[in-house]
C-alpha cells in the first residue's frame, strides 16, 4: 500500500481504496490487509473502552448535576471528542500515509479556561463528539464483529494443528459432529482460507469507509478554512482602512495646524524686517530676520511636500487622474499621463492606485536611468487597469526589495494583482489590476 495521493471526484483519494483498485487480485497478498486488520482490531479494543468511559461520565455527571459538580463532568463529556478525535487521526496513519490535519486552530499560551471556552465554540468539537458517540455505539461494534470473524477464520485455518494437539480428545468444529483427525479438519482449513480472503477485501472496504468518515468529521472543513481566510482578509482590509484614516488625520493636522503656523511665522518675520529697515537702515538684525524668513519659507515648502506625500488634497478633491498629473509635473523625468476614468473610484482603490503610481515613478527616477515614462489607466471589465512603462535599463526584481513587494501585498488586500515585466535592457512595465467594486 504505497503512499499514493490523488483526487477522485474532487476529493482526496484513499490509499487503501487506490491500492485495491489498482491490483485487486494481488491485494490480499500485500501488507495492505494486515494494516487494515490492525486498524480494525484497534477499533475493537477502543470502542468498548470509549463506550464505558462515556457511560460512566454521563451517569456521574447527571447524578451530581444537582450539586453543581456534575456540570463539570458533563463539560468533560462535551470535550471528550477532542482527545478521541486526535487518537483516531493518529491511528489512521497505520493505513493512510497522508495525515489528516486537526480541525482546531492553535491556542499558544492560552489557559485552561480560555482553551475550553474556545473549543466549546468551535463546530469541530461537536463533530468530534458526534464521531465519539458513533464510535462507541456503532463503529466499535462493527470492528468487534469483524475481529471475531477474523479470529474464527484464523482458527479454522489452523484447525488440523488444533485437532492434532488435542488428540485423543474429541474436537467438534460443527456442533454434534466430531472431527476424526487432522486430515478430517482440512475442509475447515479451506473454509478458513476463503474466509480470510473475504476478510482481506471486507477489511479494506471498511477501512476505506472509515478514512472517509474520519476526514469528514475529524478533519478541517474547507468552508471553515474559507471563513478564516475571509476573516483574515477583512481584518487586513480594516487595518488598511484604519491606516488610511490615520494618514488623512495627520495630513489634515499638518495642513491646518503646522503649515498655517509657518505661514504666519513667515509673514511676521516679513513685517519685522520691514519695521527694522524703516528704523535702523542696514542693521545686522535685518539680515538675521531675512535669513530666518528664508528658513521658514524652506520649511514651509518641505512641509507641503510632506503633506502631499502623506495624502494629497488633490486626490481627495479631484480624483486619481488629477493627482497623478500633478505628480507628473513635478517629476524629474518627463511623464506622459493618459488616465481616462468614467467616474470616481472607491476610496481604497483610488488611494492604492495613486501610491502604486508614485512608488513606480520614484523607483524609475532612482534606479532605471529612463528618459521617458508613460502612465496609462482604464476601466476594463469592472477592474482598474494601470500600466506604468519606462524606457530605462530594466532588470527590476520585485523580490529584491520591500517596495514592490509591499505594493503587491497592499494590492492583494483588494483582491488585485501586480505584474512586473523588466527584462535586462528594458523597458520596465508595471501593470496593476484592481477590482472597482465596493
Amino acid at each position: 500500500m504505497g503512499a499514493e495521493r490523488g483526487v477522485t471526484g474532487g476529493r482526496q483519494a484513499v490509499a487503501v481504496w487506490a491500492a485495491l483498485r489498482a491490483r485487486p487480485l494481488r491485494f490480499p497478498f500485500t501488507a495492505g490487509p494486515w494494516r487494515c486488520w490492525g486498524h480494525l482490531l484497534g477499533g475493537a479494543l477502543l470502542g468498548p473502552l470509549v463506550a464505558a468511559v462515556l457511560a460512566v461520565l454521563l451517569v456521574v455527571g447527571l447524578g451530581l448535576s444537582v450539586v453543581g459538580v456534575g456540570l463539570l463532568v458533563l463539560l468533560g463529556v462535551a470535550l471528550a471528542g477532542v482527545p478521541v478525535g486526535a487518537l483516531e487521526r493518529r491511528r489512521l496513519r497505520l493505513v493512510e500515509p497522508v495525515p489528516v490535519p486537526g480541525p482546531h486552530r492553535p491556542l499558544p499560551g492560552a489557559g485552561r479556561r480560555a482553551r475550553a471556552r474556545t473549543r466549546l465554540r468551535e463546530r469541530a468539537t461537536w463533530r468530534e463528539l458526534g464521531y465519539t458517540a458513533l464510535f462507541a455505539l456503532v463503529l466499535g461494534v462493527v470492528d468487534l464483529a469483524f475481529t471475531a470473524l477474523l479470529v474464527f477464520c484464523g482458527t479454522l485455518v489452523v484447525s488440523p494443528v488444533v485437532v492434532w494437539a488435542l488428540a485423543p480428545e474429541t474436537v467438534m468444529l460443527i456442533p454434534g459432529r466430531a472431527v476424526a483427525g487432522p486430515v478430517g479438519a482440512l475442509p475447515a482449513t479451506a473454509v478458513g482460507l476463503a474466509g480470510l480472503l473475504f476478510c482481506a477485501y471486507a477489511g479494506a472496504l471498511l477501512t476505506a469507509a472509515r478514512v472517509r468518515l474520519v476526514r469528514a468529521l475529524l478533519g478541517p472543513r474547507p468552508e471553515g478554512l474559507g471563513r478564516q481566510v475571509l476573516e483574515l482578509t477583512r481584518s487586513r482590509a480594516r487595518l488598511v482602512d484604519a491606516f488610511e484614516a490615520e494618514r488623512r488625520r495627520i495630513e489634515r493636522d499638518l495642513h491646518d495646524g503646522a503649515q498655517q503656523r509657518l505661514v504666519a511665522l513667515s509673514m511676521t518675520l516679513g513685517l519685522a524686517a520691514y519695521e527694522l529697515r524703516g528704523r535702523a537702515g542696514d542693521d545686522p538684525a535685518v539680515t538675521l530676520v531675512d535669513r530666518a524668513r528664508g528658513e521658514a519659507r524652506l520649511a514651509l515648502e518641505q512641509l507641503r511636500d510632506l503633506v502631499r506625500g502623506i495624502h494629497p488634497q488633490v486626490l481627495t478633491d479631484h480624483g486619481l487622474a488629477a493627482a497623478v498629473a500633478e505628480v507628473a509635473l513635478r517629476h524629474p523625468i518627463p511623464v506622459e499621463v493618459d488616465i481616462d476614468l468614467p467616474d470616481r473610484l472607491p476610496g481604497p482603490v483610488e488611494t492604492t492606485a495613486y501610491f502604486t503610481v508614485t512608488e513606480a515613478l520614484t523607483n524609475a527616477a532612482k534606479h532605471s536611468g529612463a528618459t521617458a515614462i508613460t502612465v496609462l489607466g482604464r476601466i476594463a471589465d469592472g477592474r482598474l487597469v494601470l500600466q506604468v512603462t519606462d524606457d530605462g535599463r530594466g532588470g527590476a526584481d520585485p523580490a529584491a526589495g520591500a517596495g514592490l513587494q509591499g505594493l503587491a501585498d497592499r494590492i492583494a488586500i483588494l483582491s488585485g494583482r501586480l505584474l512586473v515585466t523588466s527584462p535586462i535592457g528594458g523597458p520596465t512595465r508595471l501593470r496593476v489590476e484592481v477590482p472597482c467594486s465596493g
